[in-house]
């Protein structure tokens, strides 16, 4: 069997609000090992309280690689950042430290254990017009089309991520099989992930104090100057990117300060709307290869071990 080529990494993963960066800081320091971020948001410069960046005391305690790399109007897609975490990783290799990815974002995970799956084609034209029907319609409407052909990937898409919905839509239209045949035929039949089992641990929280953990931190992060965040995002000289645009809880700030709710509603709002991620981030994690889940010590005994070439109890 050939080594995988991510033989001396590990991944940390988990739901947002689980406690992934607090372990990973202490994981990285036991471990002599650098932090290459799996986030898709945490990428944006000036996005960083509503993306619970890492701080910066934090990245001056441990190393933290594709963070604050891209302005909020830029854009990235999953290819993109797998590419420059692969440069990284093999940067570190080099340099003999230890690579720790922590993150959460579902798809940067799956194309960092299997690859990317060779991408059904595309039609701009058709593309356009279904950002039409998103725009004259409503998102909703959209989705729900969706979920009429391709109800697997519409549960794990939320209502306002069109740029997603639309692709899914696209790939259905011009195959006539929804994107989520395509990714179970190209990305898992008859593939070895690309780490050894064992190398991704899922953090583990029971859900009632997963979501008590949820409702803290946005209330936190709103008392820390999140709606002043948003404020300055919404002030700059250029509109954030489909991809930035989509960030949870940035859509909701940014209608309380069109006078759309009040400042209580939008907090529940808020809270509500991570809640509902957070559940379908554990959707995706039960899919994923190869992956072990425990609590936080069980989960920091067993990175340790990994990398003294021990075996982990259970």
């Amino acid at each position: 069997m050939s080594k995988s080529p991510f033989a001396n990494a590990l991944i940390l993963t988990g739901p947002t609000g689980s406690g992934k960066s607090a372990l990973a800081l202490d994981l990285a320091e036991r471990l002599g090992a650098e932090i290459i971020a799996a986030d898709s948001m945490t990428l944006y410069r000036g996005m960083d309280i509503g993306t619970a960046k890492p701080s910066l005391a934090d990245r001056a305690r441990v190393p933290h690689y594709l963070i604050d790399v891209l302005e909020p109007w830029e854009s990235a897609n999953v290819a993109w950042w797998l590419q420059r975490a692969e440069e990284c990783f093999a940067d570190m290799t080099r340099r003999g430290k230890t690579a720790l990815f922590v993150g959460g974002t579902p798809f940067y995970l799956k194309a960092l254990l299997c690859g990317l799956f060779e991408s059904p084609p595309s039609d701009v034209d058709l593309r356009r017009r279904l950002e039409v029907e998103a725009e004259r319609d409503g998102p909703e409407a959209l989705h729900a089309r969706l979920a009429a052909v391709d109800a697997a990937t519409a549960s794990r898409l939320h209502v306002n991520d069109v740029r997603r919905v639309v692709r899914a839509l696209e790939v259905w239209h011009l195959t006539g099989q929804p994107i989520s045949v395509w990714q179970q035929q190209n990305w898992w039949e008859g593939e070895s992930p690309r780490f050894p089992p064992g190398a991704c641990l899922v953090l583990d929280v029971p859900r009632p104090e997963l979501y008590f953990r949820i409702n803290q931190r946005v209330e936190r992060m709103f008392a820390d100057g999140w709606v002043d965040e948003v404020r300055r995002l919404r002030e700059l000289s250029r509109p954030l990117s489909r991809e930035a645009s989509v960030a949870l809880g940035y859509r909701e700030i940014a209608e309380y300060l069109d006078g759309r709710r009040s400042l209580a509603e939008t907090i529940a709002e808020v809270q509500l709307r991570t809640r509902q991620f957070a559940k379908r981030q554990l959707t995706w994690f039960r899919a994923l290869p190869g992956c072990e889940w425990g609590n936080a010590k069980l989960t920091f005994d067993r990175c340790v071990t990994r990398m003294s070439g021990g075996s982990a109890g259970t």
